[in-house]
């Protein structure tokens, strides 16, 4: 059990060790990355508040759930979490590393970014969002309990919510250029085939 418990933790130290570190480098060239909630418009402000609650809650339930030992679940699903948890480390921190400084947590109130759409983004449409419901479903496979399910089905609601949001947002910013991204990357996993034109 004591293995499982480092595990689930490696999973998380990883994972928030990607996140703060992104946003200490972004903050040393000036860059404001902690952008949730600064918009006024009303719903977005409100996903953006209840995303904000979520993605706190989440780990809080699953460092309790880690030091009660409160799983459920047996070892073959405990181990198997393991590896979609380290999965989701892998891939949110090939997104931020893509990004490179135009990654943000909520929609940029003035901060101009560039749309990315190269390297894991050209599978992806929202590859830090897919690393992090990765997370979320690999730490409650190793600690699968009501109350790791509830927060992480939360967030992941909340997250999903979001990308909605960003999505309208991306599309009034970028324009065409995004909507024919749209067109050809899934918003989760996967990319349309391009048929070739025969002349």
């Amino acid at each position: 059990k004591l293995s499982y418990m480092w595990l689930a933790l490696a999973v998380l130290a990883i994972f928030y060790g990607i996140y703060f570190s992104k946003m200490l480098a972004q903050k040393r060239h000036g860059i404001r990355t902690h952008q949730i909630g600064r918009r006024k418009e009303k719903t977005l402000h409100t996903i953006e508040m209840l995303m904000g609650i979520a993605t706190l809650g989440a780990p809080a339930a699953q460092l309790l759930s880690i030091a009660l030992g409160w799983s459920c679940l047996p070892a073959n699903a405990r181990f198997t979490g393991f590896c979609i948890g380290m999965l989701g480390d892998l891939i949110f921190l090939a997104s931020v590393l893509c990004m490179k400084d135009s990654w943000r947590a909520g929609i940029p109130d003035k901060d101009k970014t560039e749309l990315v759409t190269t390297g894991i983004y050209a599978f992806s449409r929202n590859p830090a969002f897919l690393g992090f419901d990765l997370m979320y479903i690999g730490v409650l496979l190793q600690y699968g309990n009501l109350l790791t399910l509830g927060f992480s089905l939360f967030a992941m609601m909340m997250l999903h919510l979001q990308i909605l949001q960003e999505e309208r947002f991306l599309a009034s910013t970028f324009g065409d250029p995004y909507r024919e991204y749209c067109r050809r990357v899934f918003r989760y996993l996967g990319r349309r085939k391009e048929h070739k034109r025969s002349y």
